[in-house]
């Protein structure tokens, strides 16, 4: 295994850490590797634990109602996933977890985690803040599904995702990607996107984004 960064993680960051090793035996987690497109869990499945990923990255998918895959986003390690769903009376997964390279899961059982917080008051703050922001990450990402629009949920996420107009900023998604990502097809984001490039809104260099028109791309929000 190789040495987890805990210092890095969001709920883990305000820890007393001298000796790691002797804190994670301590701690008495578990650790499993997944590889590469493995399906590490699955909507619905039980979170009687937290989920931390200590290495390598992962997407999250959810299965709408009508059978969609809607993607949420993906994430690097160090995170913790749905931390809150631990404590929740409906303690379930909301979302499909899949491997986007050779990963490593820590798995924290609750009565652990109910022990680090009952001992350090800082961990306690910081697992609360984490919950706070990713509250805020889910408000914005139903913000964004609520638009009716591709070129909307486009500017939107452009809008979440720039420094200003004129500036260049990197998306690390590819189209398919952001396709998921707002669940629609493929074809008619890539029309979007050349539409609103025509329109001389934004222009696009491979991952490289640059806001031309702020007016104009905050009017495809209304």
């Amino acid at each position: 295994m190789k040495k987890v960064d805990l210092a890095a993680c969001p709920v883990c960051s305000k820890l007393d850490i001298n000796d790691e090793e002797a804190f994670l035996d301590d701690l008495k987690c578990t650790i499993k590797a997944y590889g590469k497109n493995e399906l590490i869990i699955r909507q619905g499945d039980v979170c009687d634990a937290l989920y931390m990923l200590t290495q390598g990255s992962v997407k999250t998918e959810m299965i709408t109602e009508n059978g969609n895959i809607l993607g949420i986003e993906i994430i690097k390690a160090p995170r913790p996933l749905a931390p809150a769903f631990v404590f929740s009376d409906n303690n379930h997964f909301p979302v499909d977890v899949t491997a986007l390279e050779e990963v490593e899961i820590m798995k924290i059982p609750k009565t652990e985690i109910m022990r680090l917080m009952m001992t350090n008051p800082d961990f306690m703050s910081s697992f609360m803040t984490h919950n706070a922001n990713r509250t805020q990450f889910l408000t914005n990402r139903l913000q964004l599904l609520s638009i009716k629009t591709i070129k909307g949920k486009l500017a939107h996420f452009l809008f979440e995702n720039s420094q200003g107009e004129g500036k260049p900023f990197e998306i690390n998604r590819n189209q398919t990607e952001l396709a998921d990502f707002f669940g629609v097809a493929r074809p008619s984001l890539a029309r979007s996107l050349s539409e609103m490039v025509q329109e001389g809104l934004i222009s696009i260099n491979k991952k490289e984004y640059i806001i031309l028109n702020s007016k104009g791309l905050r009017e495809l929000l209304v």
